[in-house]
């Protein structure tokens, strides 16, 4: 306050001498005038009106330039020239302004011209409650020891508040607390400083941290406050000793504990902290020595180990544990453990073998001793008696020894080394403990062969067929033969069996491999020397004694076109193939001049022949019939026609590469009376032509019979010794036509083949070329008469599974109703996958879909 009278005396004599120097120089000076307004008023807030205050004409002031020239805070206030008002050109802060000043007082000059006027202006800036009380931290820590003593000081921070007056700090209150309470004491400039008080004695391990908040309140309306978090952290002393969880502790152990196990814990706890809490244990000094050998004990932990094995002979094990603390002094709790050691079954069998041989024959008879077993177990009594066990589905069997727990171990079964030629057995030895213990000891055997299995073929008959006029030297066939013994007793040696008489003669020509089993001919085969024959492989193994096997292979001779037809008539003297035939002028059509015969040693296609004129001298006279070589006249004779006519007629087969002949026939022609004396002549050397002929017919019909006889033979010997499917039968038949006429059925790869020779005394003609497919199924031969009766039937090829065909028991004239009884079946046709016959009805049906360019490929016809 005398600071503010001082201020304003100054103020006075400076008016005063401001006043008087304005007289001096002839200017008019006005008195001050004094304004009030609080700080933070918003921008154009009206402080008071100058013009109006001074006593000035408001209309004037814009031409006297009534303005504010000079003071000290000039930025902060502006005046209105048209009203003469003073107004805030922006907010004003006081504590900014007059930091430390009880009064804010802002100067403020104010001039008017015409005449010119200087009026001073004082405006004051009013405190209002702006701002809180804060203190220089947020947080303040003290640390205090648990056993610091009661009535201790702590000085806190002091909050400071820029406001003024009454709107500055007026007291700090303290959270409530049991430990503290607040005391003020006086500082410098009339400011009070927060003091912090210890109530009561301090225990860290029921409270280890308080935490206070002091709060300081200005004396504003509403007063405003600020906070200081306090925290006092309990430093920790030595004041708790360690306490164990029990005072004894109980252990049962089985006497095979291993090594290293934990087998206690002792837990000792201290409510101090850092060392002060710090457990460690030792074993105490009254334990005996054996418990430190036996036992180990952790320090920090506090488990105890098993450092040694235990001894069952001493059961209980006493040891006295001491907890210490790190403190200073140190503290120290005891606590007993008591171990217990529980006899049980720990040891386990032993397996002693002694093995003889681990290889064993085959052939050892049962009861053949392969090892000898021995069994011990430490335990005593019930712990220590022993049961052995083999493994299950062995041919071996242990036969216990006259001494406890000796076993022999031997054969009770046959072996089989082919079957399983190694075992490995398992040894369980299993003692009657509880829990009962048991060892397993494997033994290896291996089982030696003996040559006991003989060298086995895929088939006991084989089938091999070969074309004619083979390569000699050419291989045309393999077996092989497996054994299933092994080494020295599955080495395989092949050989022929030569045999007698003719096939030692027919299997001289044959070589084989006795390593590979590779068969070579020597020669070539001829089809019209022999058709079939067999012959045996014998297979012998390596062993001692050794053991041998046979298997019988067929050699089918496949046709080849190689024979050229040979004319059988006409032939001449000199055994040319030309004749002369006489025949009547007076003859009509058709009369039947001659017939050329042939024959070709071939069969099938390769024999079926046909007949052609390739030379005639009137194609308008004579026929030739392309299948029966019948030569016929085409019309009556004339008188302009020649007496005589050449002939030259050519004989082919239907071989892949045809071969031929060609006879030469003239035919004269005679008066009617010349005719008949020249038939009588002619008729006699005719007659014995003729029978010359029928001899040479009579001995080649008879060597095909022979040979088709032997062909039967070996074929019911074959289809009796093994199944149709792999059967092959050869037919031929004779046609007194003047063409032999051959038929035979063969297989290549899996497909089975029917060559049928014409027949035209049947009564259907086979055409070549013909589109059609022609199936062919053989009657019963009759014996008496050696007649074959044929059906042909035709189907268009793609035919659907099942389609009727025909009724071949209608069509043979058999009665339907004996059919199961006689076994109507099909027994060997090209078509047996192709073709079904049903026993109940006679019907052939089609089994499947046929494709005839897969059956026939290009042959024409396709039978």
């Amino acid at each position: 306050m005398e600071a503010a009278g001082q201020r304003r005396k100054w103020e006075c004599w400076w008016i005063a001498l401001c006043f008087s120097l304005l007289l001096r120089f002839g200017m008019q000076v006005s008195t001050q005038i004094r304004y009030s307004i609080p700080e933070e008023v918003n921008e154009g807030s009206i402080v008071g009106n100058i013009a109006k205050d001074l006593g000035l004409d408001a209309n004037t002031l814009v031409d006297r330039r009534f303005r504010i020239v000079s003071g000290s805070k000039d930025a902060l206030f502006e005046v209105n020239q048209n009203n003469g008002e003073l107004y805030a050109s922006k907010k004003i802060d006081r504590e900014e302004l007059c930091d430390g000043n009880s009064v804010c007082l802002i100067n403020l000059k104010i001039a008017a011209e015409n005449p010119l006027e200087i009026h001073y202006v004082g405006v004051e800036i009013a405190d209002v409650n702006d701002h809180s009380p804060r203190f220089p931290e947020k947080e303040q820590h003290f640390e205090m020891a648990e056993n610091t003593i009661e009535g201790a000081r702590f000085e806190l921070q002091t909050a400071r508040d820029p406001d003024i007056g009454s709107h500055s700090i007026r007291l700090y209150k303290l959270a409530k607390s049991n430990f503290f309470e607040l005391e003020m004491r006086e500082g410098d400039e009339e400011e009070n400083n927060p003091i912090l008080v210890l109530l009561k004695h301090l225990d860290r391990e029921q409270n280890s941290e308080h935490r206070l908040v002091l709060t300081a309140v200005d004396g504003g309306i509403p007063p405003k406050s600020g906070t200081l978090n306090i925290t006092i952290t309990v430093l920790d002393i030595n004041d708790n000793r360690p306490v164990c969880s029990k005072d004894i502790y109980s252990v049962t152990l089985p006497e095979n504990t291993p090594i290293g196990t934990v087998i206690a814990r002792v837990n000792a706890t201290d409510s101090d902290e850092g060392l002060n809490g710090e457990v460690i244990y030792t074993l105490g000094k009254t334990s005996r020595r054996k418990v430190h050998e036996i036992f180990s004990l952790d320090s920090v932990t506090g488990e105890i180990q098993i450092k040694e094995p235990i001894d069952f002979e001493e059961n209980v094990y006493k040891l006295d544990v001491q907890a210490s603390d790190k403190g200073q002094p140190p503290f120290s709790a005891q606590g007993r453990v008591i171990i217990k050691i529980q006899d049980i079954n720990d040891n386990k069998p032993e397996i002693e073998l002694t093995s003889l041989s681990n290889i064993v024959a085959e052939d050892s008879k049962p009861g053949t001793v392969i090892a000898l077993i021995s069994v011990t177990d430490k335990d005593s009594g019930v712990n220590g008696k022993v049961v052995c066990s083999l493994s299950e589905n062995v041919p071996f069997e242990l036969k216990p020894s006259f001494q406890d727990n000796m076993y022999s171990l031997v054969t009770k079964g046959r072996l089989d080394r082919e079957l399983v030629p190694h075992y490995d057995i398992t040894i369980t030895a299993t003692d009657l403990g509880q829990p009962p213990l048991s060892s397993i000891k494997t033994l290896s055997i291996k089982v030696a062969d003996v040559n006991d299995n003989q060298p086995e073929f895929s088939s006991n008959f084989l089938e091999l067929y070969i074309f004619e006029n083979n390569a000699p030297g050419a291989s045309i066939f393999s077996v092989r033969a497996s054994d299933k013994d092994v080494n020295e007793n599955a080495l395989i040696s092949y050989q022929i069996n030569r045999g007698v008489g003719t096939q030692n003669e027919i299997t001289s020509f044959l070589n084989i491999n006795s390593e590979t089993g590779v068969i070579h001919s020597l020669k070539s085969f001829d089809f019209e020397a022999i058709k079939t024959f067999q012959f045996h492989v014998i297979a012998t193994d390596s062993g001692n004694p050794s053991l041998s096997s046979n298997v019988t292979v067929n050699v089918f001779i496949l046709d080849q076109n190689d024979n050229v037809p040979v004319i059988l008539y006409p032939v001449s003297a000199n055994g040319s193939a030309e004749g002369v035939e006489e025949i009547p002028r007076n003859v009509n059509a058709g009369h039947l001049v001659t017939k050329v015969r042939a024959y070709d040693a071939d069969i099938g296609y390769n024999g079926w022949l046909l007949f052609s004129l390739q030379e005639v001298s009137d194609h308008s006279l004579f026929s030739l019939d392309r299948y029966t070589g019948q030569i016929r006249t085409l019309r009556s004779f004339t008188e302009t026609d020649e007496a005589q006519h050449k002939l030259l007629i050519l004989v082919k087969d239907n071989g892949n590469v045809s071969l031929s002949a060609t006879a030469t026939v003239i035919v004269k022609v005679v008066e009617p009376k010349e005719a008949f004396a020249a038939f009588d002549v002619k008729n006699s050397v005719k007659d014995e032509e003729e029978n010359n002929v029928t001899f040479y017919l009579i001995i080649t019909l008879g060597s095909v019979s022979v040979l088709f006889v032997i062909s039967i033979i070996v074929l019911i010997v074959m289809q009796c010794s093994k199944s149709t499917d792999h059967s092959s039968k050869y037919l031929q038949d004779t046609h007194y036509d003047g063409t032999l006429c051959h038929s035979i059925q063969y297989r290549s790869g899996d497909k089975r083949y029917m060559l049928v020779g014409p027949r035209m005394s049947i009564g259907s003609t086979i055409v070549p070329g013909s589109n059609g497919n022609t199936l062919v199924i053989p009657d019963r031969r009759r014996r008496n008469s050696g007649e074959v009766k044929q059906i042909q039937y035709s189907i268009s090829e793609e035919q659907k599974d099942g389609a009727a065909v025909g009724n071949i028991a209608k069509d043979l004239g058999i009665d339907h109703r004996t059919l199961k009884e006689r076994g109507f079946r099909i027994v060997s046709t090209s078509g047996e996958s192709m073709f079904s016959v049903n026993q109940n009805d006679g019907v052939l049906y089609v089994n499947g879909k046929i494709d005839r360019e897969e059956v026939c490929e290009r042959s024409t016809p396709c039978l």
